[in-house]
């Protein structure tokens, strides 16, 4: 990958399984894209996993689902040529910058994140049992995204605060020891978050309401034919509500036919159309969509040492730009004494 003045972007998820209908239209549809406007740098984050799952059993599946995020991730088009994928426990200097930044940002700052005591409660964590790590993941997070000293993050709002966090800690080291980082800007995709098929809240494995990229297409059709639509509908020839209605967010989202939609959603107000019809052509329509992808997938993984490869390269890369950016902070801070 030739080496540009483009700004740089870092943006990551955590390896906590294969991806699913809502991580594409969350994050990776931007992601994608991205690639050809910005030098990318995309962090596979095995370390924020231990904030919330850290016994041996959850340690032990973050290599597979590793691979799953790689494999699907090619599979959505991120091209190892034109942006840099990599394992946050591969590049030991993401320690050393982390245990900087603790320095710089007090417990009543972080303690203020609503966002935190959420993932707490999602992990039924009390609040007295909150670890260390956890309360500091968004310093953590400082650390991924100023070790190669990124320009933006692109992120859902619902983690604007971390990133303002980040913004913080690098107006602080630049206070104290001289400018070394940029104040990475926020952005925020366009793209809303898919609803998942139950219709309560946004997709999500552990809620078991995804559909996974890797899913065949009798799953695809199972899945669908399960999910939730106007709960006051008890009937095919009684008008039905089209808006906040799940099964027309994924019409919208994933079926290109737009007259075919918006018969759907006229007959639907009308009362002359059922859900049996609704959610054949959405199967179809999310299926054709996932076609490619999983055949995308399928080559991809019957290469047994890409993954590896793709990580090798991406990890090396990223030390070398994450060993320049901790000699300039130790140069800063005059920490290279007896070296």
């Amino acid at each position: 990958m030739t080496t540009t003045k483009r700004k740089r972007i870092l943006t990551g998820s955590r390896p906590t399984g294969k991806l699913h209908l809502g991580h594409y239209v969350g994050t990776y549809i931007n992601r994608v894209r991205l690639q050809d406007e910005y030098e990318c740098f995309f962090l596979i984050a095995d370390l924020h996993v231990l904030t919330t799952k850290n016994t041996r059993e959850d340690i032990a599946e973050i290599p597979q689902n590793i691979r799953d995020m790689v494999l699907d991730e090619l599979s959505l088009g991120i091209d190892p040529e034109r942006s840099t994928t990599y394992v946050q426990s591969a590049v030991p200097q993401i320690y050393q910058i982390n245990l900087i930044f603790e320095m710089l940002v007090t417990v009543p700052r972080l303690s203020r994140l609503p966002s935190i005591k959420e993932m707490a409660r999602n992990a039924h964590i009390e609040e007295e049992q909150m670890p260390f790590g956890l309360l500091g993941y968004p310093v953590l997070q400082a650390a991924d995204i100023l070790l190669p000293r990124a320009n933006l993050v692109p992120v859902g709002r619902d983690n604007e605060s971390h990133v303002e966090i980040t913004r913080e800690i690098a107006r602080r080291f630049n206070y104290l020891y001289g400018e070394i980082f940029p104040e990475p800007e926020v952005m925020v995709p366009e793209v809303g978050t898919l609803p998942g098929t139950d219709g309560q809240g946004k997709m999500s494995k552990s809620a078991n309401n995804a559909i996974f990229l890797t899913d065949d297409a009798r799953t695809v059709e199972q899945k669908v034919r399960g999910m939730y639509t106007d709960p006051a509908r008890i009937r095919a020839d009684i008008p039905g509500k089209v808006e906040g209605n799940p099964v027309f967010a994924y019409h919208d989202t994933f079926n290109p036919n737009l007259d075919e939609v918006n018969d759907l959603k006229e007959r639907y107000r009308q009362g002359k159309v059922g859900d049996v019809e609704v959610k054949k052509k959405l199967a179809a329509a999310i299926n054709a969509f996932l076609d490619p992808i999983r055949e995308r997938r399928a080559s991809y993984a019957a290469q047994p040492r890409l993954v590896d490869e793709i990580l090798a390269t991406g990890n090396e890369r990223t030390r070398v730009i994450a060993h320049e950016t901790v000699q300039m902070m130790e140069d800063a801070m005059g920490l290279h004494y007896y070296r």
